[in-house]
């Protein structure tokens, strides 16, 4: 947990219990929904509320600690911030698979440069069918 309370800290944020374990939540099952997030804290902290789950991610997302994955027609997930990455997202079961942005990277800059436009931070998410949804698409074919 040292380095929650390190990000914590560095972004102004109080240590909590509650934040400690959506982020342990976060960080260990990946990009989750509000509602599974919820689900799991509950498991192990039963009195915490849903209310308190929405307050302290949006103050999370607010104070860039986690970041919010916008998924075209589904909850938008939550994951830890880390370094530049793209989403490969499921339109069938929503799941979001982080990708090296290092396999963009050259496109990217030299898109950005041929714009003549200075790049400071990507998001990019692709959308299609993880390999689970394309195996259930072809049985039923």
């Amino acid at each position: 947990m040292g380095d929650y309370i390190s990000m914590l800290k560095q972004n102004g944020l109080k240590t909590t219990f509650q934040r400690l374990y959506i982020m342990q939540v976060i960080d260990d099952y990946g990009h989750l929904d509000i509602d599974e997030i919820y689900s799991k804290v509950l498991l192990v902290h039963p009195s915490i509320s849903l209310a308190t789950i929405y307050k302290n991610i949006l103050t999370l997302v607010e104070k860039k600690v986690i970041k919010e994955v916008p998924i075209e027609g589904k909850k938008s997930k939550y994951e830890i911030l880390k370094q530049d990455h793209f989403h490969l997202i499921c339109i069938e079961c929503g799941s979001v698979e982080d990708c090296d942005y290092e396999e963009l990277s050259g496109v990217v800059s030299s898109s950005s440069r041929h714009h003549h436009f200075l790049q400071k931070k990507v998001e990019l998410s692709v959308y299609g069918y993880c390999k689970k949804c394309i195996d259930k698409i072809n049985e039923k074919s």
